[in-house]
């Protein structure tokens, strides 16, 4: 009777007179995500909540494993013709939509063309693309105009915007509209009853997920789910009262462990702090359609008082946690050359005032976007809007929780119109360490796939000569191009790379902390 007591206790009912198990109690993970979730729809958008939420339900063609290689996740085989024009891909035995009916060629040649869209890299993998069809109910095939060298790469990239794979019906929405029914393949199942933005999102285990069999490594192999639900407490918003109820128990995870209490919680003997083995890059994104930001040497002048020390030392703070970078690629990978970088590696506040006289700048303010709720990069606009002001432009900094900003972001408005001039944000560097996949880089103006809309010809040719390089030693000349491209036209401006410290309880074991993204499968508690 005391073990029913205690099941009661935590809402769990027992019909009269049957035996009474611990199996009948449901092993529940608690997790406070780094920011709120609002947009469900982890293609129309690149905010990392909505692509952590699409791992939660969707599945991949491909996945990254630890160490970045590209490993096959829904295909099981694949063959390449030999005039690397046509990919041939078979579908593993057993995918089915949470929904019950079986993953098809066709929703995946839907998904595919939806994604490709909005995705810088899917964007750039489209052009290649002759014609994409299913063959027979459990394969596709992907036809080129000309050989591309990135491919499987695209297919398999590990983050926003994730490849994931979406019933035909739901995939086949406009790529400018937000899906609304949120059925996947993946190994838990969206609760959208329950789903409440700004409180809580709940998922539960799909029981007919039938996970490869190689050992998980990063978005890659063996999706096991050991619990019976993830519930992301998206309430739990003040940094402080997110600490203390990881201390008291009261959660088992929290994604981003803001950077003022990292020491203290690595004191913490129940507390297990952990660094991503994946670093991010800071940048701030200039909107190029509005005043004064349509104006390149403005933006110039904004790169050149944009000194990445001050970015690092407010928002991070702890030195092993944080290091400048000159390149727009992460540095310490095959392209993270410094390269055209010298008007903001080399520049200060005199020369950023000097390249502003040159504007011919007016005085339009300059609206930057903060978000409120985001410990990992709530400080970057502050130092960003001193620094322009020292440079002599005025500044107006706006408030607002990260997925009102996640929202606003998509605005082509005017920033008295309710649009914007500015926002920064963070990327890990997957999504950012070459010319085809940094989606700072596209600069199609308008169609450019990602909020800011450069528009530069140049710039289009010097990623596309990339992406038909393969020579190894030749693409690292030619992403320099690339780069010192984007630094002179000031797509955006690089602001330093930190690591993200999280934590969790030591009662939770097989936690993956790649770092690629927050993934919840292989996780036992």
């Amino acid at each position: 009777m005391n073990l029913k007591r205690t099941l009661v206790a935590l809402g769990i009912t027992v019909a009269f007179g049957a035996p009474i198990s611990l199996a009948q109690a449901q092993t529940v993970l608690t997790v406070v995500p780094h920011s709120n979730l609002a947009i469900l729809d982890p293609i129309w958008t690149t905010a990392y909540m909505s692509r952590n939420h699409g791992y939660m339900i969707y599945d991949t063609l491909f996945g990254t494993d630890e160490n970045s290689k590209i490993q096959p996740q829904m295909v099981d085989t694949w063959t390449v013709s030999a005039d690397k024009k046509v990919y041939d891909f078979k579908l593993r035995a057993g995918l089915e939509w949470h929904d019950g009916a079986p993953v098809t060629g066709e929703d995946v040649v839907a998904s595919l063309d939806r994604w490709g869209k909005r995705d810088a890299m899917g964007g750039a993998l489209m052009t290649f693309v002759a014609k994409m069809e299913a063959v027979g109910k459990d394969g596709f095939r992907i036809t080129l105009k000309e050989p591309a060298g990135f491919v499987i790469e695209a297919l398999g990239k590990p983050s926003s915007n994730v490849p994931f794979i979406m019933p035909k019906r739901i995939a086949e929405t406009p790529p400018d509209k937000q899906i609304t029914e949120y059925i996947g393949s993946g190994p838990y199942v969206f609760q959208k009853d329950e789903f409440k933005p700004g409180d809580k999102a709940v998922y539960t285990k799909f029981a007919k997920y039938v996970p490869r069999k190689e050992k998980a490594s990063g978005t890659a192999g063996g999706k096991q789910v050991h619990v019976d639900k993830v519930v992301w407490n998206l309430a739990l918003r003040d940094y402080q009262a997110q600490v203390n109820a990881l201390v008291k128990g009261e959660v088992d995870i929290i994604e981003n462990v803001p950077f003022q209490h990292y020491e203290t919680l690595l004191k913490d003997k129940n507390v297990d702090v952990r660094k991503t083995k994946i670093g991010l890059q800071y940048m701030c994104r200039f909107n190029h359609l509005h005043p004064p930001f349509n104006n390149v040497k403005v933006r110039q002048a904004v790169l050149a008082s944009f000194n990445q020390r001050p970015f690092l030392q407010a928002q991070v703070g702890v030195a092993d946690l944080y290091k400048p970078c000159p390149s727009m690629f992460a540095c310490g990978t095959p392209y993270g050359v410094a390269t055209g970088s010298d008007i903001q590696s080399k520049g200060n506040m005199k020369k950023a005032q000097e390249l502003l006289k040159a504007s011919g700048y007016d005085g339009t303010p300059v609206v930057i976007m903060k978000p409120t709720d985001l410990s990992s990069i709530d400080k970057l606009p502050e130092v960003a809007a001193q620094l322009m002001r020292q440079a002599g432009l005025k500044v107006d900094l706006q408030a607002m929780d990260w997925q009102t900003l996640v929202s606003r972001r998509a605005k082509k408005d005017a920033p008295k119109d309710g649009g914007w001039n500015m926002f920064c944000t963070a990327w890990v560097s997957p999504d950012i360490d070459n010319p085809v996949n940094n989606a700072a880089l596209p600069a199609r103006g308008a169609a450019t796939p990602w909020f800011g809309w450069p528009e530069d010809a140049k710039l289009e040719e010097l990623r596309k000569a990339f992406m038909m390089e393969t020579d190894e030693k030749k693409k690292i000349a030619m992403a320099g191009a690339v780069q010192a491209r984007a630094f002179e036209v000031a797509t955006h401006a690089p602001v330093g790379e930190y690591t993200q410290p999280l934590a969790g309880r030591k009662t939770i074991k097989g936690w993956m902390t790649h770092g690629l993204a927050h993934t919840y499968w292989n996780i036992s508690k």
